[in-house]
């Protein structure tokens, strides 16, 4: 394939990078950090599940690892497929679902399934899970601990157990997380940390990360999963084999992850006729106008400008807008325009300025990579209905 779009390659240019080591230099070379510890953490890549990593100008080497098949990314995808959601794509859906639970078998899972170190090193008991030798995610031992069989998503309905569920891994999942940061930041003496791997996709245990404190300035590569992995294969080659410098950005150097294709005026004109759509075009005062018209009115906008994000989340380039404000609004856009489970989160956007005046934690949050608590004199108590 690559003969054919270059008649003169040669294989001797081919270079093949680490699953872990591309997804750590994905964090450290665009973070805006001299220098940092890198944690990534997913399924699996090759053999490592879990990978510590030292970054340092453009240096950046694997310092520690976790190998297949302790992980904690395929931990918290066997209870997507026990919760009855599609593995490697359904585990954002669990963390969704989470606080709608209580975690009430957080300690049967940490007394069970996974032998929790204080460094965050972990070990999982293969008699409960069928990943590494079957077809499933987990087996009739697992099933039997929780007291459930595995939800049919075509004929079952989640229910309190679910969430419950859904609750205790999250949990579980959190505390690994810290004691792995805490550990890692009283050994190394270094206040930064970066984070990449499908794990660190879970804002939620980015929040606590952050607010614990251990490191003080966290990055996480906004494309975490394994899409970003190409774009930490190509730093790994020019940083860490071409030797070439890093230049630092104090913000970071992934101009707001939009790094997608973008579209003349021209183009989208002519697609939209193409298609016959009705539109007219408008001055870009009159279209924000508009917008914060049909947005106060309770309608669903889509937004497209500039270039398309990379990554897994819509931050403002390719997004579905609503009014915060509505009580409704939620439910519409999950049932009426994504087609998706009503319990499913969306994101608020505020300017920077203003982070302090809603939430506790005052800091930097431009991928929708960290979740925090919503200050007191903001909050509602929610009703029996509710």
């Amino acid at each position: 394939e690559l003969k054919r779009l270059d008649k003169e390659f040669s294989a001797e240019r081919l270079l093949f990078g680490e699953h872990h080591l591309s997804h750590a230099a994905s964090a450290f070379y665009p973070s805006p950090f001299e220098e940092a510890i890198v944690l990534t953490l997913d399924g699996v890549g090759e053999w490592a599940t879990t990978a510590v990593t030292v970054g340092k100008g453009n240096k950046l080497d694997i310092v520690k690892e976790i190998h297949f098949p302790h992980s904690l990314g395929l931990l918290y995808s066997a209870f997507t497929y026990y919760t009855g959601f599609r593995v490697n794509s359904g585990e954002y859906k669990v963390m969704g679902l989470a606080p709608y639970g209580e975690p009430k078998y957080k300690n049967l899972i940490l007394e069970k399934l996974i032998d929790l170190k204080e460094d965050g090193s972990f070990h999982l008991d293969q008699s409960y899970f069928n990943y590494a030798t079957g077809l499933t995610m987990t087996n009739k031992k697992f099933s039997d601990l929780f007291g459930e069989p595995v939800r049919k998503p075509e004929s079952d309905q989640l229910t309190q157990f679910h969430m419950d569920i859904a609750a205790s891994i999250q949990t579980v999942t959190e505390e690994v997380v810290l004691k792995m940061t805490r550990s890692l930041a009283k050994e190394y003496r270094i206040p930064n940390l970066c984070m990449a791997g499908g794990v660190a996709l879970n804002c939620v245990a980015n929040g606590k990360i952050l607010r614990d404190q251990a490191f003080k300035k966290i990055w996480v590569q906004p494309a975490a999963g394994d899409a970003g992995g190409a774009l930490g294969a190509a730093l790994s080659v020019w940083h860490k084999e071409l030797d070439k410098p890093r230049k630092i950005n104090p913000t970071d150097s992934m101009k707001g992850s939009c790094l997608g294709p973008e579209y003349k005026q021209k183009n989208i004109e002519e697609e939209l006729a193409g298609c016959e759509a009705i539109f007219e075009t408008v001055a870009e005062e009159e279209m924000l106008e508009q917008t914060a018209q049909a947005l106060a009115k309770g309608k669903a906008v889509g937004w497209f400008q500039g270039r398309m994000e990379f990554g897994p989340r819509a931050l403002g380039g390719r997004s579905i807008l609503g009014d915060p404000r509505s009580e409704t609004m939620q439910k519409t856009l999950n049932l009426k325009v994504k087609y998706r489970e009503s319990f499913r989160p969306f994101a608020p956007s505020v300017l920077r300025e203003d982070v302090s005046e809603w939430f506790e934690l005052d800091d930097d949050s431009p991928y929708m990579l960290f979740v925090d608590n919503v200050k007191q004199n903001k909050r509602r108590e929610m009703t029996s209905e509710e």
